[in-house]
């Protein structure tokens, strides 16, 4: 489902009932069909109001032991799991009401929201599914010894790598891989969160894992313990006792490890989570080492910087069909040798279109531009560009090869660098506003091996022929 190039929610209710981790309060987590392009939002249902949270990372408010977001004076705390289980199901929008400040902990995993959320099922909306292809590596780091990088795939695949190496002879030096969200059930989503005993007095005396226990996390024992210091340690759990595993010596639990590697499984399932905080599905392999929750919504604003920046440029791609060929635009421009500056289109929406020229020695314009110093004229530059958005301007109107297009007006006309034989220009132009009266008015971008080479903002109109055009 996460290929589908449609958005989907969920096709019924699915409700989770259970105590928060830290908080320690009973809580009623309803999740609701959401509208296309509303991503996750939850709702605090049990305050006045109702205010709404967008589950975006912009709205992280606080890291320790899980991630909280936070909207006016409204939290919602420890959101990660949830998350994880909707962006691995392909769920691109799904509305949360909460009766409370904390998802329910449940087991401590993220497979009690999955196996609910599957039962519930899913629905298409007519709405496209929003991506971010990564085109480049981004990588993060922290002073203390936390590494994350994101580099590109062929395929149009999310995958993860994580290592974590606590100095622990329980814990040592752990990895774990998932190959694709569709893998993400059956090999990360029922690996529980887990802390270290030395920890837990900690982390109680900070108000938080009020209601942790050894039923919904994974409690390691990072050296032996006397019978006397696991007591103690019960007590803030509320429990009387607490024992190791016969199989896994270390492993303070009520059940056995769900996979030798848990812990590490369990950090991939915290990054996904987190990432999902992005609002794009991402077609790109994470590799991380030592992560934790600061680190991922830390790198995740570094992922929702980058796909701002990115939606704001073409698929520079080429080795890809195009959408109109030569013939095809020959069809529709006027535009003949030596005059004829496009050599296709390779996408085309409501509000951009981008085109490709390639530049070659043979261009006639080289022979006096310059001897022996050949660069394409920044004129022919805006020209090509202009071409391309008069290719976006005919397509509005039924029988193109009857119209015509005309500069009125060009500013801001940049150069950056210079253009040569061999270069392959993608020319990206944008809509500044709605077409009207038959006037466009676009900003136009050319690029050579992704870099800006140019820029103009151009005005024209479209202008039907007083006689139909002949075939040329």
């Amino acid at each position: 489902m996460i290929s589908s190039d449609r958005q989907h929610t969920l096709a019924a209710e699915a409700t989770f009932e259970g105590i928060g981790l830290h908080t320690g309060e009973q809580a009623q987590l309803r999740i609701l069909p959401g509208e296309a392009n509303s991503g996750y939002v939850f709702v605090r249902t049990d305050l006045e109001g109702a205010p709404e949270i967008p589950a975006h990372v912009s709205n992280v408010s606080e890291t320790r032991r899980g991630t909280t977001l936070k909207s006016g004076e409204a939290t919602i705390h420890t959101t990660e799991h949830v998350l994880a289980a909707l962006y691995a199901l392909g769920i691109d929008n799904a509305r949360l009401e909460l009766d409370g400040p904390e998802v329910p902990i449940l087991d401590g995993s993220a497979l009690p929201f999955m196996e609910g959320l599957e039962s519930a099922g899913s629905t298409a909306l007519d709405a496209p599914r929003r991506f971010f292809k990564v085109r480049k590596n981004l990588s993060f780091r922290t002073d203390d010894g936390v590494e994350m990088l994101i580099v590109p795939l062929e395929e149009d695949e999310f995958k993860a790598t994580v290592m974590v190496d606590y100095n622990s002879p329980v814990l040592g030096t752990q990895h774990a891989r998932l190959e694709n969200l569709e893998s993400f059930k059956e090999d990360i989503a029922s690996c529980r969160t887990f802390v270290f005993l030395k920890e837990v007095a900690s982390l109680a005396e900070q108000g938080l894992i009020k209601g942790g226990d050894v039923d919904n996390a994974v409690v390691l024992a990072e050296r032996a313990y006397s019978e006397a210091e696991l007591k103690d340690i019960a007590q803030t759990l509320g429990r009387d006792t607490l024992s190791e595993s016969a199989e896994h010596p270390g492993v303070v639990s009520t059940s056995d490890l769900r996979f030798d590697n848990e812990p590490a499984r369990h950090k991939l399932l915290d990054i996904v989570g987190d990432l999902a905080l992005t609002g794009r599905f991402i077609q790109g392999h994470v590799l991380a080492a030592r992560p934790g929750h600061a680190a991922n919504v830390a790198f995740a604003k570094e992922l929702a910087k980058a796909i701002k920046d990115q939606e704001d440029l073409p698929d520079f791609r080429t080795d890809r069909p195009s959408l109109m060929d030569i013939n095809d635009i020959t069809a529709m421009l006027p535009h003949r040798y030596p005059f004829l500056l496009v050599d296709r289109i390779m996408d085309m929406d409501d509000h951009s279109i981008t085109g490709v020229k390639n530049v070659t020695m043979n261009e006639p314009f080289f022979q006096g531009h310059f001897p022996n110093n050949p660069v394409m004229p920044g004129v022919l530059q805006v020209e090509a560009m202009a071409q391309v958005g008069g290719i976006f301007a005919l397509s509005t109107v039924e029988d193109p090869e009857n119209y015509s297009t005309y500069f009125m007006k060009i500013d801001g006309v940049k150069f950056k660098q210079k253009v040569l034989p061999g270069d392959t220009v993608v020319f990206y132009l944008t809509l500044i506003s709605p077409i009207r009266r038959g006037l466009v008015n676009m900003k136009g971008r050319a690029y050579v091996r992704g870099e800006l080479v140019s820029e103009a903002e151009m005005l024209a109109q479209i202008v039907r022929d007083r006689a139909p055009k002949e075939d040329s």
